[in-house]
């Protein structure tokens, strides 16, 4: 019997919760759902799954004890506003990490390390968060039309608390590498919980500009070295910033600013090996 347990703040806010001990994708799923009628605000979880993936279509494991969970939206807001949700998923996650963690320091790792206020995990553009340098967890937005003009959103979170993959191309860790004796069931009680107060800040989007400070409190890898590959080719420069709309912020060499909308972000040691 599955232990998964919604907090009570999200269930008083019409959240339900979906539990599941093996799923091929909880974001394909989720869809499926939205195209078969669900009015959203549903959770679907798992410490297994079989077929997910993450951005730009790779494979995203999940093995036994990691978690998957995804959560299902069908909003009113404009699909304009949709990507941003992933920063407050990110802040989201963030914030029930350090729920259910220690409190303590890392070191900076190889690939954005902590940021400068000492957190013990820190948000990478777009959709990672990290630990001692290393990808933690991971987030995926996916969207689609409904018969009735409207869309419907899956925002997917993959954490690897018990195992993180081997033969990655950067750094990675676990919860359980890490020391921090948690497990899926109590993470996805405290991302539960602090979606519920996140999303009220980001208020439709109306309150973006309170997600963003937030997220660059915790953001790795601002004021060094980084690497973006942009569509086959590679910029670099210093990370600068994250503008009004969340897009990275490069400043190269020559001084000049380059805004990124979508690319892979790479920093440090990882920057410096970056090729095109």
């Amino acid at each position: 019997m599955s232990g998964f347990r919604i907090s009570p703040i999200a269930e008083a806010n019409g959240f339900r919760l979906e539990a599941f001990s093996e799923i091929g994708s909880t974001n394909a799923l989720a869809l499926e759902r939205a195209r078969a009628g669900d009015p959203g605000r549903l959770w679907l979880v798992t410490k297994r799954q079989t077929s997910g993936r993450g951005r730009r279509g790779r494979a995203w494991e999940t093995p036994d004890g990691n978690l998957a969970a995804t959560l299902l939206l069908v909003p009113d807001f404009e699909l304009k506003h949709a990507a941003t949700l992933g920063f407050v998923a990110g802040l989201t996650l963030s914030d029930a990490l350090k729920a259910v963690s220690p409190a303590s320091r890392f070191h900076v790792g190889v690939d954005g390390g902590t940021p400068l206020n000492g957190g013990r995990f820190a948000l990478k553009w777009p959709n990672d968060v990290l630990a001692d340098g290393a990808k933690l967890a991971g987030i995926l937005l996916e969207t689609t039309l409904l018969p009735d003009q409207r869309f419907a959103m899956a925002l997917g979170i993959g954490v690897n608390v018990v195992a993180f993959p081997e033969g990655l191309p950067y750094p990675a860790s676990s919860l359980k590498d890490l020391s921090v004796d948690c497990d899926a069931e109590a993470l996805f009680l405290a991302i539960s919980d602090a979606w519920i107060e996140n999303e009220r800040l980001w208020d439709n989007g109306r309150g973006l500009s309170h997600i963003r400070r937030r997220w660059l409190e915790s953001a790795a890898g601002v004021g060094s070295e980084v690497a973006v590959q942009i569509e086959g080719r590679v910029v670099r420069g210093i990370f600068e910033t994250i503008d009004d709309e969340c897009r990275f912020v490069i400043r190269e060499p020559d001084g000049g600013v380059i805004t990124v909308a979508a690319g892979d972000v790479h920093f440090g040691a990882v920057a410096s090996a970056a090729s095109a």
